[in-house]
C-alpha cells in the first residue's frame, strides 16, 4: 500500500509540474475592487493552499463541534 501512495503523489507532482509549465502566461484576476496579475500557475496554487486553510479549520471545528455533543 505505502508503493501505491508513493506512486499517487509522484503522479500528482508531475502533473502539478506540467500544469506550471504550460501555464506560465500572466492573467489578472479582480476580487472587491482587488486586482492581481500574476502567472496562472502562481494564482492556482495561492487558491489551492487558502482552500486546504479553510477546509481543515472547517473540519476541525465540525470535529470539535461532535466531539462536544457527545460529551454529558
Amino acid at each position: 500500500m505505502r508503493w501505491v501512495y508513493i506512486a499517487v503523489v509522484a503522479l500528482f507532482a508531475i502533473a502539478t509540474l506540467i500544469f506550471a509549465l504550460q501555464n506560465l502566461q500572466s492573467v489578472t484576476m479582480s476580487f472587491l475592487g482587488f486586482r492581481v496579475s500574476a502567472p496562472l500557475a502562481a494564482l492556482v496554487a495561492v487558491i489551492y493552499v487558502l482552500g486546504m486553510a479553510t477546509g481543515g479549520s472547517a473540519w476541525a471545528l465540525v470535529r470539535w463541534a461532535w466531539r462536544g455533543s457527545k460529551q454529558p
